[in-house]
């Protein structure tokens, strides 16, 4: 004869996954969180390199006379 849980046991086991699947569920968003906190500081500073980038390439297409003379002069 197989070993039956009554209703209560069963219910007991239920909660006690849910309960665990809560805490996994909160877990799980705080690491999204995180993540999308990781993904937004590396947007804005992929977006800041990308702006001294494109500076750095206008000052060297300008012509060679643009330049201000170094201070010394």
């Amino acid at each position: 004869m197989m070993d039956e849980k009554t209703l209560s046991e069963r219910i007991d086991t239920l909660e006690a996954r849910l309960v665990h699947r809560e805490r996994e569920i909160e877990d799980l968003n705080e690491i999204v969180a995180r993540q999308w906190q990781a993904i937004d500081d590396l947007t804005r500073r992929l977006g800041a390199l990308g702006g001294r980038l494109q500076a750095v390439e206008d000052r060297a297409d300008a012509p060679a006379g643009a330049e201000p003379p170094p201070p010394h002069y």
